[in-house]
C-alpha cells in the first residue's frame, strides 16, 4: 500500500511533465502548516528535505510556518546537526506533559505556557543567532495579533472577541482582519538592516511584517503556538507592535496564500503602514518560477483555523498553482493507532495515561518514514502518473 500522495497545482504540474520530475534547485518556498500533533508525522519528510535532498542545491528557500510548523522551521534553521535538532523536537513534543488541577479535565493555560516556554529555552536558548543567520533559509514565523476587544487578553473580553471574529469569518475572510492582524517575524537576508522579503502577496488581511532578532525569536515562536483558551498569549513582543500574538493557524491555518512564484529576490517590502501591507510579491505561476513544496498532513489547504467547517474554503485556488503537496493516504491512515493521525483529542483521550499516548504518537511517527521514504524513490524514479490534480 501506498503511504504518499502527492497533488500538484496546474503550473506545478507543468513543470514535472516538461523536466521529467522535481529537482531541488525547483523550490523556492516550504510552507509548515499549523495543527498540532498532526504534524509529528512530517518528521521524517523534514529531515530527508533539509537533512539530505535539498542540501545538493545552493539557492535560498523561503520557510513559512505557523504553530508546530514555525517550530519545524526554526528547527531547520539550526545548522549544527538539524537532524538531532528534528529528532529531538519530535522527543519533546511527544512527551509533553501537563499536570491537572485537582477537579479540572485539562491543565491551566498559564501552566501549559510556562512548560512550553521552557521547552522552546531548552531547544533554542543560546542558539538565536544560529537561527537568523543561516545562509540559505529565510525563516518566517506566522502569528496573529489581536485588534480591537482581542488587543489584550482578558476574561470575558476575549471569548466575546474570538465569537465576533468567527461570525466575521464566517461571513467574509477578509472581514477576520477586523480582529485579527498576521504579523509575520521574517528573518534577516544578511544583504541589509531588514527582513527577508515575503514570497507571498500579503495583501488578503491587514499584515505587518517585522524583523526577526535574538530578543523576538523565542517570543515569536511560541505566539505563534499560543492556542487561545489552551496556552496564554504572548504579550508585546520585542520590536513588534504592542498587543496579545496568538496562535499563527488562527489567520493562516494551512497558509493558503498567494505565493510569490516569480524571482523572489524582486518581492517588495512590506510596508510600515501599521494595519495595511503592500504585495508581498505576486508573481504569475511562470513556467520557470520556484514552485513551493508542501510537506502535509492532508491533500486540502485550509485558509484559516475558523474554516475548518467551511467546507467550501477547502478548494484549491490559483493562489496554489505553483504548489506541490505531499500528504498521506486515507488508507495509510486508517492503520495508525486508532485510525487517525495524532491530535490534540488524544489529550482527552488517553487522560493520565501519558505512556499510552506516548506509545500511540511514537507508532505514528516511526510508520511515518515510509512517507519519506516513497518520496526519495520517487524523486529517483519519477511516476508522473501518481501526481494528482491539487
Amino acid at each position: 500500500m501506498k503511504a504518499l500522495r502527492i497533488h500538484a497545482g496546474p503550473a506545478a504540474m507543468r513543470r514535472l511533465r516538461q523536466q521529467g520530475g522535481l529537482r531541488p534547485a525547483d523550490v523556492g518556498v516550504i510552507p509548515a502548516a499549523a495543527g498540532g500533533p498532526k504534524g509529528l508525522i512530517l518528521g521524517p519528510l523534514d529531515r530527508f528535505l533539509f537533512g539530505d535532498w535539498l542540501a545538493a542545491s545552493s539557492h535560498p528557500v523561503h520557510l513559512v510556518g505557523a504553530s508546530i510548523g514555525a517550530w519545524r522551521m526554526a528547527t531547520a534553521c539550526l545548522r549544527q546537526d538539524p537532524l538531532a535538532a528534528f529528532e529531538r523536537l519530535e522527543h519533546e513534543y511527544i512527551h509533553q506533559a501537563y499536570e491537572v488541577p485537582p477537579g479540572a479535565r485539562r491543565p491551566t493555560a498559564a501552566h501549559v505556557s510556562e512548560r512550553f516556554g521552557q521547552t522552546l529555552r531548552g531547544v533554542f536558548g543560546g542558539r538565536e543567532a544560529e537561527v537568523l543567520a543561516h545562509p540559505r533559509w529565510r525563516l518566517h514565523i506566522v502569528t496573529a495579533r489581536g485588534r480591537h476587544v482581542l488587543a489584550r487578553e482578558h476574561r470575558y473580553a476575549t471569548p466575546l472577541g474570538y465569537i465576533a471574529a468567527f461570525a466575521s469569518n464566517a461571513l467574509h475572510r477578509r472581514a477576520l482582519g477586523w480582529w485579527l492582524q498576521r504579523v509575520v517575524f521574517s528573518s534577516p537576508t544578511g544583504e541589509g538592516p531588514g527582513p527577508a522579503a515575503l514570497p507571498f502577496d500579503a495583501r488578503d488581511l491587514p499584515t505587518r511584517q517585522v524583523a526577526l532578532s535574538a530578543a523576538n525569536l523565542l517570543p515569536a515562536l511560541q505566539a505563534s503556538c499560543s492556542i487561545p483558551f489552551v496556552l496564554q498569549a504572548v504579550q508585546d513582543i520585542p520590536g513588534a507592535p504592542p498587543g496579545a500574538y496568538w496562535d499563527g493557524g488562527i489567520t493562516d491555518y494551512h497558509l493558503h496564500l498567494r505565493y510569490g512564484s516569480g524571482s523572489l529576490n524582486a518581492t517588495e517590502k512590506i510596508a510600515s503602514s501599521p494595519d495595511r501591507s503592500s504585495a508581498g510579491g505576486l508573481f504569475g505561476a511562470e513556467d520557470g518560477a520556484p514552485l513551493v513544496l508542501y510537506p502535509h498532513f492532508q491533500s486540502s489547504v485550509v485558509p484559516g483555523w475558523l474554516d475548518k467547517h467551511l467546507r467550501w474554503r477547502h478548494r484549491s485556488t490559483p493562489a496554489l498553482d505553483s504548489m506541490i503537496v505531499l500528504s498521506p493516504s486515507p488508507e495509510w491512515i486508517a492503520g495508525l493507532p486508532l485510525g487517525k493521525l495524532p491530535d490534540r483529542n488524544d489529550f482527552m483521550h488517553y487522560g493520565t495515561d501519558t505512556a499510552a499516548r506516548v506509545r500511540a504518537w511514537s507508532a505514528a511517527t516511526a510508520a511515518a518514514r515510509q512517507l519519506a521514504d516513497e518520496f526519495a524513490e520517487w524523486l529517483r524514479r519519477p511516476d508522473l502518473d501518481r501526481v494528482q490534480r491539487l
